[in-house]
């Protein structure tokens, strides 16, 4: 049985790269008998989805006053860092 430390390394581990099938078993279990995990997980996954928005936001916010450079690497940096926690 996970640790809620292990569990929590595992939901974030999960934002980089798919987990193996034990371990998301492990997890899923884990989570089912841990409400406090289960907050943790969602709470990552929210911060996931509001990353995107804002990402969405910048690239289609004309009112944003930068450079068009500075823009470009803020979408790119912010793109490069969902993108690597989707897993």
């Amino acid at each position: 049985m996970l640790t809620c430390k292990q569990a929590s390394q595992l939901v974030s581990q999960s934002l980089d790269r798919p987990l193996s099938l034990p371990d998301r078993i492990r997890l899923r279990f884990h989570l089912f008998i841990c409400d406090a995990c289960t907050r943790f997980n969602q709470q990552l996954n929210k911060l996931r989805i509001a990353v995107q928005a804002l990402r969405g936001n910048i690239e289609n916010d004309s009112a944003i006053q930068l450079p068009l450079e500075a823009k470009a690497r803020i979408v790119k940096h912010v793109s490069d860092s969902s993108e690597s926690n989707q897993h």
